[in-house]
């Protein structure tokens, strides 16, 4: 069965004084760009299973602002994740899950997508590694199971910037 993994970007955040990074709210900006982000994904996208989302505040304001109705999974492991320990995490999805979405973070979101791509010379990898702005998505494909997925082990088909 094959699997698509959605990676996004959280929107953008605004810089409230006093207040931890954590818990930094979406800017009015990222709210808009979220809420397109998930027009994109209802209008482009298979629906979506299962979602991972870092527990930050931005994060979860941009999960609510797409209007993504799946099963979500909150991990704070996520915010400040490396590559391996998001690819780890991606591993322990369920089997039935065909159509996972994981919010996080930068630099987490870009480099996981581009550790994950096995089709770096692609139109959507190099549009990738230009850069990842917030809310912006990587969609990416396998042909194995969660378990299995891996460097290199991916299709970058897609990655797309809501504006």
């Amino acid at each position: 069965m094959a699997r698509t993994l959605i990676l996004m970007r959280h929107g953008k955040s605004g810089y409230p004084a006093g207040v931890d990074d954590h818990d930094r709210p979406l800017a009015p900006r990222g709210q808009r760009e979220a809420g397109l982000a998930g027009e994109w994904l209802r209008a482009t996208q298979p629906p979506i299973d299962a979602v991972r989302c870092s527990t930050a505040t931005r994060t979860r304001q941009t999960l609510t602002a797409t209007g993504v109705g799946a099963p979500v999974v909150f991990e704070r492991g996520i915010y400040e994740a490396s590559p391996r320990t998001l690819i780890e995490l991606i591993q322990l999805s369920d089997d039935d899950v065909r159509t996972l979405l994981l919010i996080g973070h930068a630099p987490g979101m870009p480099w996981t997508a581009w550790e994950l791509a096995g089709n770096r010379d692609s139109a959507a990898a190099v549009e990738l590694s230009r850069k990842f702005p917030t809310s912006a998505l990587a969609v990416l494909t396998f042909d194995r199971p969660w378990s299995q997925v891996d460097e290199g082990a991916g299709e970058l088909v897609t990655f797309h910037i809501p504006r």
